[in-house]
Order: structure tokens, then sequence, then C-alpha cells
């Protein structure tokens, strides 16, 4: 490969570097058939922005657009600095975007004054947005220093990162070895840049610095260690001071060593350059002025021009490297540094949030008035997207405050902005800062929610949940409806998590109905279908006076449909979780949407939408990860074991179903142990070893077993009856459906009585299980296919074994055709086998949909077959509308169809 250099200082500062330079240049070129991301990884000044320079150059020669930015230290408190930047070249094009997705982006660069956006939100506006710009021709996304981002920036371009396949677009980043940040986490393939070796060390210094005395030579070989960008830097530090001097051995310190020989008033102008968080001359000036004490010119910047620390022009002041930055910074005393500030707030009098910044990046001990301007100041941050930056403002706003009860206040706010990010480490911090102050009895109750959110399913202590309860109690007589609500909700899901016995649940219920005119509140609903399975009726009939069309809040639509779930009232709780996903997509709200996708995966498991299932699953396990949730990256897990059981794999059913036991035996959570043996039992149950899935599924219906659970349990009824007849467990099954009859008819959950109904007829002896079998197929199961199929497959069976071959063939053509199009293939084999001993044609597996289309493709038919159009769905999966569209001409003729209309007959099972 023939590599071109624009000049001879970028070919020195990469000599040595022909492999790293050969990998960059392949990665890009293959980025014209689809796109990826790379991360550059190395220590300061070891040739990481040179490399991507080079990147640069050959990209823009083969035809790239490149979009460019870089991380600057003095702006990783500012929203969206870096994100600015990027995408300054191509924010005319904004206009093309969804409108929210838009606002957002436009709200985060400062462009409008819009609603607060939702981070993930902007990171779907930047994705679409490149992938419109990309669509048109390759692009390079190239973002130097990723380490210094302002964090709003750094994670969104982790989530456009993760995604950077989906289009045509190449990103490569450089980065800090050792630095934290999303993207460094996001799992991306990395470019390790070691330090030189010593020839080439010596080759590229005797290259940059010919007249360099030996003495001299061998000083800087050994303060650079190696490191390009120190080996072409300080020479010039050392002759910007004093030569007898010695240099600094660190990196950063090198970069200043010349700075306290410059004059003083170019010192202040730097030193002001530094502190300030954007590059403009004038305002620069104007605060270095301030700080040198009378009127600087722009040519004080002169001198360190000459030194080689920075460069100017009439409108930008722009250090020579990232490090001089910091270096400056180091340099100085702290006193200086927060003088700059000072000289900073009183530059950019007219940026409220700006000036309080500064102004709180100056003073030491408490202020009240920079206190209060920093707590106002905190909504500009929000309305810009980066809540971390407001985060900081209420924690340092509490650190100036001397009143006691806004330094505890002030924290507590704060930690509700961390719950939203899923911070629990912050929230913890944040909450043992303020209980260093005085608390008001609300904020003592409030810390005690705060604390709870996070910790769900801590062992049945039912100390606690009473605890929960009386506290809920005490804010309510307090005047605090709300608080006491969501207390009482955090009791219940201790409930759900972990049995803390009856007592405690009858408590967390008794609480809620205490509280008044809140029968039709969702978290008042939700408290107590998740507290007591028992009461499952009034919940049900609570639901049902629901009018779903009339709740357009997702998080009321996810308590419902959570609500829903709980009591077995499967259809409605599917029906609640579907438009409460569509909103949290539409918002771009990722972390509850996790919560949604996986009480939706049993949802769909339970009516027979497997495919649905999986898709989820996948979504679910990425997002739990993303938005740092285990709890629920856990559950996923335990219930792609119990798809895994379903769809035949074995193997990877109870490989799934340990790792999840191991999270799950920890805290003793019922609710996750309960489909690890689920997924047990189905996974036997597929390989035909009924003996252990019996013994699997058995555990879930034993009260004194700690994957006993009064819901989840009833995901496993049709399975333990299917099993007991297999291995002649018939009398204990017996005794377990008895007790769950008894049950059934007190409570009116859906999904315990359609199970029921499969598990009498099973086990009924031969003189009753037709009456139990007609009974089950009278039921209205027009939405549950798969037990309904269940059903039929088991009449078809007793019928051809009771010598009533032509009566069976009808119920087992019906299971058939429905098994396959589900994806049960054991179950279907078994429809087709009794089917051919019954004297019935069987024309071999029904073709589906999804053995022909990816699971990509998969979603984007089954969106689009309900009527999606291809941009909406291309907001809901992260693509362009074109890239929607050419999916969908592929689609097409696979499943040998013509148009849209005739996507629902090809996936919906009949």
């Amino acid at each position: 490969m023939t590599l071109l250099y624009e000049n001879e200082s970028q070919q020195r500062g990469l000599i040595g570097r022909d492999d790293q330079i050969e990998r960059l240049c392949s990665f890009i070129d293959s980025a014209t058939s689809g796109g990826d991301a790379i991360v550059v990884l190395g220590d300061p000044g070891i040739g990481k922005s040179s490399l991507l320079n080079l990147a640069k150059e050959h990209a823009a020669r083969t035809g790239f657009t490149i979009l460019e930015s870089a991380g600057v230290e003095s702006e990783r408190g500012l929203p969206y600095a870096g994100l600015d930047l990027l995408l300054r070249p191509i924010l005319d094009t904004a206009a093309a975007l969804p409108s929210v997705q838009r606002e957002a982006l436009l709200t985060a660069v400062g462009l409008s004054p819009g609603p607060a956006p939702e981070p993930v939100l902007v990171g779907l506006a930047v994705l679409n947005l490149i992938s419109e710009v990309a669509a048109r021709g390759a692009v390079l996304v190239a973002v130097d220093d990723v380490h210094r981002l302002d964090t709003p920036t750094h994670e969104t371009l982790a989530f456009v990162a993760r995604r950077a396949g989906r289009a045509a677009f190449a990103m490569i980043t450089t980065a800090r070895k050792g630095s934290a940040g999303p993207l460094l986490t996001a799992g991306l393939p990395e470019l390790d840049l070691h330090a030189l070796p010593d020839a080439a060390a010596r080759d590229l210094l005797a290259r940059n610095e010919p007249d360099l005395s030996p003495t001299a030579r061998e000083e800087v070989l050994h303060d650079a260690l190696g490191n390009p960008l120190a080996l072409v830097e300080l020479p010039i530090a050392r002759r910007a001071a004093d030569p007898s001097r010695p240099l600094t051995a660190g990196l950063e310190r090198a970069f200043a060593g010349g700075f306290g020989e410059l004059p003083d008033d170019t010192r202040d102008a730097v030193l002001a350059a530094a502190v300030a968080q954007r590059e403009d001359v004038a305002e620069i000036m104007a605060a270095g002025s301030v700080l040198a004490g009378h009127e600087l010119s722009v040519d004080a910047l002169d001198s360190a021009m000459t030194a080689g620390m920075l460069q100017f022009d009439e409108m930008r002041v722009q250090f020579r490297h990232h490090l001089v930055r910091s270096a400056v910074l180091q340099a100085e005393p702290p006193s200086r540094c927060r003088a700059a500030h000072a000289a900073l707030a009183e530059a950019v009098q007219g940026d409220a949030f700006r000036h309080a910044w500064h102004r709180a990046h100056a003073i030491v001990g408490p202020d009240d008035s920079v206190a209060d301007e920093l707590e106002l100041g905190h909504a500009t941050a929000l309305r810009r997207g980066s809540p971390l930056a407001a985060i900081w403002a209420l924690e340092r706003s509490a650190q100036l405050s001397t009143d006691s009860s806004l330094r505890a206040r002030r924290p507590l706010l704060a930690a509700e902005y961390a719950f939203d990010l899923g911070r629990a480490d912050m929230v913890d911090r944040m909450l043992d800062d303020a209980s260093r102050s005085q608390l008001s009895d609300l904020d003592r109750a409030r810390v005690e929610w705060l604390r709870e959110i996070f910790n769900d399913g801590v062992p049945g202590d039912a100390a606690r949940v009473h605890e929960l309860c009386a506290v809920a109690r005490q804010s309510f007589a307090a005047g605090d409806l709300d608080l006491a609500l969501n207390l009482v909700l955090a009791a219940a899901m201790r409930c759900w998590w972990a049995d803390p016995g009856r007592a405690a649940r009858a408590d967390v219920v008794k609480a809620a109905r205490e509280l008044p005119n809140v029968d039709d509140d969702p978290r008042a609903i939700a408290a107590i279908a998740v507290a007591d399975w028992n009461i499952a009726t009034e919940v049900v009939e609570r639901l049902e006076r629901v009018v779903l069309e009339t709740v357009d809040d997702p998080v009321e639509l996810r308590l419902l449909g959570a609500a829903a779930h709980a009591v077995g009232h499967t259809v409605r709780s599917i029906d609640f979780l579907i438009r409460a996903e569509t909103k949290l997509r539409k918002q771009g709200r990722l972390g509850l949407l996790v919560h949604v996708l996986n009480i939706q995966i049993l949802n769909w498991v339970a009516v027979g939408d497997w495919d649905a299932a999986s898709d989820a699953i996948a979504e679910a396990r990425q997002l739990s990860e993303e938005t740092s949730q285990p709890l629920w990256e856990t559950v996923s897990l335990a219930l792609a074991a119990v798809l895994a059981g379903l769809r035949g794999d074995n193997n990877e059913a109870q490989a799934f179903a340990s790792q999840a036991e191991k999270f799950a035996s920890s805290r003793r959570l019922n609710a996750l142990l309960a489909p690890v043996q689920l997924a047990r039992g189905v996974g036997w149950i597929s390989t035909g070893g009924y003996s252990e899935a019996y013994d699997a599924l058995r555990r879930m219906f034993d009260p004194s077993d700690p994957s006993f659970h009064s819901a989840e349990r009833n995901h496993a009824i049709m399975f333990l009856a299917e099993a007991a007849v297999r291995v002649d467990r018939i009398a204990d099954a017996r005794s377990v459906i008895a007790a769950l009859d008894e049950e059934a008819k007190t409570v009116a959950s859906p999904i315990l009585h359609v199970q029921l109904s499969y598990a009498r007829a099973v086990l009924a002896d031969d003189d009753h299980a037709e009456e139990f079998y007609l009974e089950a197929l009278t039921q209205n199961l027009t939405r549950w296919p798969w037990a309904r199929a269940r059903i039929e497959l088991a009449y078809g069976t007793w019928l051809r074994r009771h010598r009533r071959a032509s009566e069976s063939r009808a119920p087992l053509r019906a299971a058939r055709t429905t098994l396959g199009l589900v994806g049960a293939r054991r179950w279907a084999d078994q429809a087709r086998a009794e089917l051919r001993a019954a004297g019935g044609r069987d024309p071999g597996a029904v073709p589906r949909a999804h053995d022909a289309l990816s699971a990509q493709e998969m979603e984007i038919a089954r969106l689009a077959s309900v009527g999606l159009s291809n941009r909406e769905i291309g907001e809901r999966l992260y693509l362009s509308h074109r890239t929607v569209g050419s999916h969908l001409y592929r689609i097409f003729p696979k499943l040998n169809i013509t148009s849209r209309g005739q996507l629902t007959a090809r996936l919906e099972p009949t």
C-alpha cells in the first residue's frame, strides 16, 4: 500500500507506525460496504492524533465526507459541546429528521429553546442525521481525545458507535489508554499504540531537531520514553524555559515547561484560554484583561504562539494540543486558576449558566448567592440534555450552601436525576451527602424511597416492608400523597421479587387502600397486584375499567401492564405494554423500555408469539447492559433460557438457567428462580427427559421452595401436567391441580384458568377427559393460539388412541399448523406423527417467515405489517428510512409477496 503524507512533520510523527496505518486505511476502505467503529488507544502524545489525521486524509482522497470533533478539557462541563463541533457542517440537513428528534438535537446544541431532550433521543437524532448523509456517500466520523469530551457527547457517540454497522459510515475515535467512559466500554475494536522503540524514537528526534546537542538529545529521549508528541514538543519546551533547568519527566508537565517564563500578560491570557469553555478570542481577551488588571490586546498571545503552545486568528484561540491546556492548568497554583474562573465569570455575565458555572469554580468557602444561581442554572443543563451537568450544579450548590435544609434538599433533587440515568452509585453517594445535614420528615421519607428504588428484591425482609409502609403513612400525614404512593409501590416490589410473608403483603395492600382517591392510580393498582396474588380478581376488575386509548403516559401504561402481568391478565398486559413501548421508544426512554420488554417476553411466550419474544429478549439484554440494570439483565437471561428450551435447545436452556440462578439464589429472588425452573423443565421436555422436567417444574408449586412464586408458577401448569402423564406422576400432579382449582374459584386470573383447562383434561381419567377437553376448547382462545394448539394436540391424541381416528384429524391438523407457525418444533412434530397415525395427510412443515428472514428483516416486516411507515420503522430500529426501504425490497421476494398488505398473512399465526 502506498501512503501519501500531507507534509514532512506528519510523516515524522508517524515513524514506526506502518502496521497501524495500514490497518486504519483498510478499515476505512471496508466502510464503503458496511459501517464500523474503532477506538485508537494510547498514552498522551503517543501519536493518536497524527494517525487520526492521516486516516482523515486517506478518507478524503477516497471520497468520504469527514465529520470531526475533539474533546477539550475545559468544555467537559458544557453539555454537547463536542457534538456541536461534530455536526456543525451538516446541521442544515436536520430538517429531514422527525420533529421530536430534531427538536432534541437542536436543543442539545443550543440552537433551540425547546424542552429538555432525553439523551437517547439525541442519540437517535445524531444516528439518523449521519445516516442521511451516509446515504448519499461514505462518511467518516473522526473524534480526537474522547476521554476529554463532555459526558453527553461521549454517551451519544457510544450510542452511535454501537450502531455504526447499520449504515455506510465509519467512526474512528482516539482516547487515552486507561481512561473511562461509555465509548471505551462499548466493546468496540481497539487499536493500541505503544511507545516507539529506541531506534524509531531516535530517528524521529533527529529528523525533527537535527541541531540538538548529544546531551540534550539523550535528556529528551529519557524524558519522552518513546512518546512521539513528547519527542517533538519537549525541545520546544526546553527552548521556552531556562536551558539550565532540568525538564520534568511527566508528559503533561513537559508541555508547560516554558509557560512560567512567558511574559505576565501572556500567562494571564493563556490561563484565561485554558479555563474558558469556548475558543472565542474576544471572550478570552476580556477575561485575560480582568485577570491582568488592565486591558490586554490579542498581541499578548504572540509569545505563546512563538513558544509553540497555541495558535490564533481573529475569531478563535486553539492550543497546539489539548494536553497543553491541561499542562497550563497544572502548572498554575489553584489560587490563580480560581482567579481565572472569576475573570471568566465577569466576562460572560450575559450567559447565566456559564456565569454561575465559573463563579462556582472560583470560590472555596460557602456562598449562598452562587449556590442559588447554580440551583437555578441547573435547569439550563437539563434543557440542553445534560443531566450530569445538572447533577454537578446541584451537588456544588449544596456544598456552597450555609442553610442545612438546602444542603440536604439539593442532593436529593440531584439523586432523582441520577435515578433517571440508572446510576445507583451516584444515588447512594448523594443520599449519603444529604444524610449529613438536617433532614425534614418529608426529606427523610424521600431518602427512604430513593434508597429503595435501586434495591428491589432484597431477600424477603418483612421488617423493611412494614417500615416502608409506615413511612408512606407518615408521608401522607405530612401532606405528600405522591411520595406516599411511591413508597407503597416500593414496598410492593419487594413482595414481588422476594416473598416477605403474608403479614407484610397484607400491610402493603392495607397501606395502598388507606390512601384516598387513588383506586384508579396505576401505582396503587400495580402495588396491590404485585403484593398479593390472592386479590387478583379485584385487580382484574380495576384493569377492565381502564380505557386503554385514554392513557398517554408511558410510565402509567408500564405500571398497568405490569399489574396485568402480575395477575395473569396476559392479553390485557400485552395491550398496555405495546402502547407503552411505542411511546417510550418515541421519547427515547430506554431505561424504562427495558422493564417493558422483559415483562412482555413471558406474555409473548404465553400467547405463542415466540418470534416477538426472541426479539424482545435480544433487545432487553442489550439495553439492560447499556443502562446498567443488572437485575433486569438477569431477568432477560432467565427468559432467554425459557425460550431456548421451548425451541428445543436444552443445552442452552440449562446453561442460561444456571447463570441466572447464580444471581437470583444469593438474593433468594423468587420471581427469578421461578423462570429458572421453568426453563429447566421445558428444556428437559424438549429432549424427552420428562422425569427431570417434572422434578424441576414441581419445585415451582412447593411453597417452601425458593422457586415458588404465586404468579409466575402459572406459566408452568401445562408443562407439569404434560410431564406427569409421561412419567406416571399423575396422582401427585392431580393434587397440585386440585389446590390450584380451589384458588381459581376466587382468583379471576385468565392465565390460571387457561392453563388449568389443559391440565384438567390431560390428567383426567378416560371417563371424564373428553368433557374437560370440550370445556377447554369452548373458551375464547382467540388470542391464545399456543394454548389452544396444545389443547387441540392433546385432544386429538386422546381421540386417536381411543380409536376415533377420523374425529382426531381436525384438531391434530389445526394443532400442527399453529404449532408450526409458533415455532414449537417438538410439539409440531408430535402433531404430524399423530396425524399420520390417524391416516391424515401431512404435507410437511409449514413454511415460516422466520426461517426465510434475518432477525432484523423479521422485525422490519412485522412493523410494516401493522402499518408503520418506513420513517417510523427507522425511528424504532435506529435506521434511516432509506435503509428500511432497501430491506423491504429484499424481503418481498423472500416471502413471495409483492406488497405490504400481504405481510400480515405471512407473518401472523393462524
